[in-house]
C-alpha cells in the first residue's frame, strides 16, 4: 500500500474555523417549507403500483425486512441467499468477485451476480429479484478493462452539459455488462473545503455546475425511467449522493459535522438533488456526515420530511457502508432509528445478518411500525420493477465489445482533453511535433496514479499498468503524438538523459487515495519533501524548458513548482485515457496548436497554504487563480513569479505510518519501559542496511516497546472504515511467556501468533482496528498506536508498523486476558 504523510497547520487562524451558528443558532431539524420543490418523474404509474401491490400481499415480514437489508460480496456467500431472503447485494470498492481476484474482467463478475441469483431462487417464497449495486463513479472502475473516465473534479473544469450525458450512458453500459443493476452515483457534493479526502468526486464549489450536471449523468445512466425496462437498454439505477452536505463539514473532515445554517444547507448542498430527482434518479444515497451534530442516517426531518416530502422522491434511500452504525443509541447490526427516520434499504456489508434479525425483532415488537416497512419496501419494489428486474432477459449481461470499446474510450479521451486548465504557459506551448521529448516524473507511466481512488480498489493503490489492458498512459499518449510527425519521445522517471531533449515534460502529482485517508491538514503539496520540486529545478538548471503536468484530486498550494516550470497544467486525475493529453499539448510539426485548451477551474486555486476553504463569492476572496480561470493559446495570459512562503507552519500530522525505512516519523518515537528489561537496536531488513529494530525482551517482569505520541489522535474514522494494523516482524527468538500486543485499552492476545511464525524469516500480521476497539480501546484518543508486552523473554525485530486499507489477510487474535 502507497501510504501519504499528511500536514498539519500550527496557525490557529487557518484551523480554527468560526463557528456557523451561535449556541442558540440553527439546530438539526429541518422545516421542509424552506426547501425548494421537486418530483419524481416516471418512477408512479398505476400498472406498476397495482403490481407491488400484489407482492407486498403475498410477502412475509421476514422477505419484507430481507429487502430492507444490502450485504457485500466479501462478506456473505451465495448458499446464504437460500436462507435469508435479502433484498440487494454490492461489491464495494476492494471486494473482489466469488472466488476469483479482486482485480478481474466482466466474466467473474457475471459469474458472480448469476451464483447469487441462482440461489437466491432457491429459496422458495415470492420471487423478489436481487438487485446488485457497485461504486461505478469513473466508469466501472472496479472492472478490469473498463473505460475509466476523468474524475468529477476534471469534468467540472470541462463545463460541458452534454459531455456529462455520454459518461453517464457509457458507465451505465459497461455497468449493467459487467451483471450489476446499479451504479453508485453521481456524486452530488458541493466540497467547500479542499482538505477533504473526497474533494475530487465532486464537480465544483460552485452548485451551479453540480446542478447542471445532475440532470444529464442521471438520464444518461438511466435513460428515461417512464419507459421501463431500462436493464434490457443498457441501463442502471442511479444513485444520487450523499444526502446531504457531506462537502460542507467543519475542516473538511470526511464523514464529520456540517455546521451551517439550513439556509446554508439548501443554497449550497442541496441544489443537484432537485433536477436529479426530477430526472428520475432511483435511489439517493444518505451521507455519512452530521447536519449541526446529527448524523444524516438518523434526521428524519431531512430524509422523510423534505427529500420524501417536500422534495417529492419517489424512489428509495439507501444508506452508505454501515452508515447507520453511526447514529447516537446504534450500531451497525441494531438500528431501528434509522429506518424510522425513513432509511429504506441498510448497506450493511458485513453486518447484515445481525441487522436482519434485529430488525425483525423490532418490526415484531411494533418498534419500527409496519407502515414505515411497507413503505421502505413498496419504493424498492417499485425501482425494482422500472429497472426491469422482474423480467428475466438481461440481453447486455456478459455482452462482448462493451467493455473498454473504441466508442467509450473516444468519450473519454475527449473529457480529458477538455479537462484539462491551463495556468501557466511561457511560449513552451505547444510542443512540436517534430521535437526530443523527455517525459519524465512519477506519473509519466503509471495509469494508477493517474486515474486516482476508487480504481480497481477503494483506495486506488498498488495498481500496474498490466492491470489496464484497454488504458494508455500519459507517457504512451505523448510518444505516439510525436512519433506519428517525426518527433521522439523518452521515458525517463528520474529526468535523467545521455541526449539533452527539446523539452521536457514533467508528470507528478497525488498518490492515489479515497475517503478520509486523503484528508489533509493544509494544501501544501509535499509538505518536507520536496522530491518533485527539485525534479524540476535539475531540468530547468540543465537548459531544458520543463512542462509541469500536475495530477491531483483539488488545488494544491504549488507555487514553487510553478515557478520551476515554463508551463503548467492541472490535469486532475484523468483516468484511462492518457493520450487525451498529448492531444492539446501537442501541435504539429511547426508547433502549430491541434487543439485549444477548454478547462476553466471549477475550484479556487490557493495563493497559500493555508487557504482551506476558498470558495467564489466568500468575503475576503483572494486566489491565486479565481474560479473560471483558464488560460488558452487564443488567449494567452502571463504569470509573474509566485511567492513561496507557505503561509503556514507544518510539521508533520502522520496518522498512519509509525515505524517506516528505519525511523518513526514525527510525531512518533519509541518508547521502552522498563529500559533495564527491553533493548532496542538497528538490524538490517530487506536488504536495506538498519531499517529495521530488533526488541529484545529479558523476561523477568512485565516490560513493553510502544510507538507512541505525545498527543492523542483519532482513529475514528479509520476504524470504521475496516483500515488495520500492519506489521512486518521477524521472530528471532520464540516468546516465552504470554505476549500482547495493544493500542490504548485493547490488549489482543499474540502468543501463539509469534510461536508459530518460523525463526529467522520475515513475516507480516495485519489486525483490523476494529479488533482492539472491541478489546476495549478508545479509538478517539490514541497516544500509542503499537504497543508489545510480555512479562517472558522474547526477541522480535520489526521492519515496518502502519495502517493499511488493503485487507488481505487480516486476522483478529484474541482479546488478552
Amino acid at each position: 500500500m502507497k501510504t501519504r504523510t499528511l500536514t498539519i497547520a500550527l496557525m490557529a487562524t487557518t484551523l480554527l474555523s468560526a463557528p456557523a451558528f451561535a449556541a442558540d443558532g440553527p439546530k438539526s431539524t429541518a422545516h421542509p417549507a424552506l426547501w425548494p420543490a421537486a418530483k419524481s418523474q416516471g418512477l408512479v404509474d398505476p400498472a406498476t403500483e397495482a403490481f407491488v401491490d400484489g407482492l407486498l400481499a403475498k410477502m412475509t415480514l421476514e422477505e419484507k425486512i430481507g429487502q430492507m437489508i444490502q450485504a457485500d460480496t466479501a462478506s456473505i456467500k451465495a448458499d446464504d441467499l437460500k436462507t435469508y431472503p435479502l433484498g440487494s447485494i454490492l461489491a464495494g470498492g476492494s471486494s473482489p468477485p466469488l472466488g476469483a481476484p479482486d482485480r478481474s474482467p466482466v466474466g467473474p463478475w457475471v459469474d458472480t451476480v448469476k451464483a447469487f441469483r441462482d440461489a437466491a431462487a432457491q429459496r422458495g417464497g415470492t420471487n423478489i429479484p436481487l438487485m446488485f449495486g457497485i461504486d461505478a463513479v469513473h466508469g466501472n472502475n472496479n472492472v478490469v478493462g473498463a473505460t475509466l473516465f476523468p474524475h468529477n473534479i476534471g469534468l467540472g473544469a470541462a463545463h460541458d452539459p452534454e459531455l456529462i450525458r455520454k459518461i453517464g450512458a457509457a458507465t451505465g453500459q459497461e455497468t449493467a455488462v459487467s451483471g450489476f443493476d446499479w451504479a453508485f452515483g453521481p456524486t452530488l457534493t458541493v466540497p467547500r473545503d479542499d482538505r477533504w479526502g473526497r474533494a475530487f468526486e465532486g464537480y465544483s464549489e460552485d452548485p451551479q455546475i453540480v446542478r447542471l450536471y445532475a440532470r444529464e449523468m442521471i438520464l444518461g445512466l438511466q435513460g428515461a425511467v417512464s419507459e421501463g425496462q431500462a436493464l434490457q437498454k443498457g441501463h442502471v439505477a442511479a444513485s444520487a449522493k450523499h444526502f446531504l452536505g457531506d462537502g460542507g463539514t467543519t475542516n473538511g473532515k470526511d464523514q464529520g459535522n456540517t455546521e451551517v445554517s439550513e439556509q446554508e444547507l439548501i443554497r449550497l448542498h442541496a441544489q443537484g438533488y432537485v433536477p436529479a430527482i426530477n430526472a428520475g434518479t432511483m435511489t439517493i444515497m444518505a451521507s455519512f456526515n452530521s447536519w449541526n451534530g446529527q448524523k444524516m442516517h438518523g434526521n428524519k426531518s431531512l430524509l422523510t420530511d423534505v427529500l420524501k416530502g417536500k422534495m417529492g422522491f419517489d424512489g428509495f434511500i439507501v444508506g452508505d457502508w454501515n452508515g447507520h452504525g453511526q447514529v447516537d443509541g446504534c450500531t451497525p447490526t441494531n438500528c431501528a432509528q434509522a429506518a424510522n427516520a425513513g432509511l429504506d434499504m441498510y448497506m450493511a456489508p458485513d453486518s447484515w445478518k445481525g441487522l436482519y434479525d434485529n430488525l425483525l425483532a423490532q418490526a415484531r415488537s411494533g418498534e419500527i411500525p409496519m407502515a414505515r416497512i411497507d413503505d421502505a419496501v413498496r419504493r424498492i419494489l417499485r425501482v425494482k420493477a422500472k429497472l426491469g428486474l422482474f423480467q428475466t432477459a438481461r440481453p447486455w449481461e456478459g455482452r462482448e465489445g462493451v467493455v473498454g470499446n473504441a466508442d467509450h474510450r473516444a468519450v473519454a479521451r475527449e473529457a480529458v482533453a477538455k479537462s484539462l486548465v491551463l495556468l501557466k504557459n511561457n511560449g513552451v506551448l505547444p510542443i512540436k511535433a517534430s521535437a526530443k521529448v523527455l517525459v519524465a516524473g512519477s506519473g509519466a507511466d503509471d495509469i494508477g496514479q493517474q486515474s486516482g481512488g476508487w480504481t480497481l480498489s477503494w483506495q486506488g493503490t498498488d495498481n500496474k499498468n498490466s492491470d489496464f489492458p484497454n488504458a494508455q498512459s500519459i507517457y504512451s499518449g505523448f510518444k505516439d503524438a510525436v512519433e506519428a510527425s517525426g518527433g521522439s519521445a523518452t521515458l525517463s522517471v528520474d529526468g535523467s538523459f545521455s541526449d539533452k531533449p527539446d523539452v521536457a515534460v514533467v508528470v507528478f502529482g497525488e498518490t492515489p487515495y479515497a475517503e478520509g485517508v486523503g484528508d489533509l491538514k493544509t494544501l501544501e503539496y509535499q509538505p518536507g519533501d520536496k522530491t518533485d520540486l527539485a525534479l524540476l529545478k535539475k531540468l530547468k538548471a540543465q537548459g531544458v524548458p520543463v512542462v509541469a503536468v500536475f495530477l491531483s484530486g483539488r488545488p494544491l498550494w504549488v507555487n514553487p513548482e510553478i515557478n520551476a516550470s515554463d508551463a503548467f497544467v492541472a490535469a486532475w486525475l484523468p483516468g484511462s485515457e492518457g493520450g487525451g493529453i498529448a492531444d492539446v499539448l501537442v501541435g504539429d510539426k511547426a508547433g502549430k496548436a491541434r487543439r485549444d485548451f477548454n478547462g476553466k477551474l471549477s475550484f479556487s486555486w490557493p495563493k497559500t497554504a493555508a487557504q482551506t476553504s476558498l470558495n467564489k463569492g466568500d468575503k475576503n476572496y483572494a486566489p491565486l487563480f479565481a474560479y473560471g480561470y483558464g488560460l488558452s493559446y487564443a488567449k494567452p495570459g502571463k504569470v509573474a513569479k509566485l511567492s513561496e512562503v507557505s503561509g503556514v507552519t507544518a510539521i508533520a500530522a502522520n496518522d498512519s505510518n509509525y515505524f517506516v525505512g528505519g525511523k518513526t516519523p514525527a510525531p512518533f518515537e519509541f518508547r521502552l519501559l522498563p529500559t533495564t528489561s527491553v533493548h532496542i537496536k538497528p538490524v538490517d531488513a530487506g536488504n536495506v542496511q538498519e531499517a529495521g529494530r530488533q526488541l529484545t525482551f529479558a523476561g523477568g517482569v512485565p516490560a513493553s516497546a510502544e510507538i507512541a505520541a505525545d498527543k492523542a489522535f483519532d482513529l475514528t474514522f479509520q476504524t470504521n472504515a475496516e483500515i488495520a494494523l500492519q506489521i512486518a516482524y521477524r521472530v528471532d527468538a520464540a516468546p516465552s511467556a504470554k505476549t500482547t500486543l495493544s493500542i490504548g485499552a485493547g490488549k489482543l492476545d499474540i502468543t501463539s501468533v509469534l510461536s508459530g511464525a518460523k525463526a529467522g524469516e520475515w513475516t507480516s500480521l495485519k489486525v483490523p482496528l476494529k479488533c482492539f476497539q472491541s478489546a476495549g480501546t478508545d479509538v478517539t484518543k490514541v497516544e500509542a498506536p503499537f504497543s508489545l508486552a510480555t512479562a517472558g523473554s522474547l526477541t522480535v525485530s520489526i521492519s515496518g508498523v502502519k495502517l493499511t486499507t488493503d485487507p488481505t489477510g487480516t486476522s483478529c487474535p484474541a482479546k488478552a486476558d
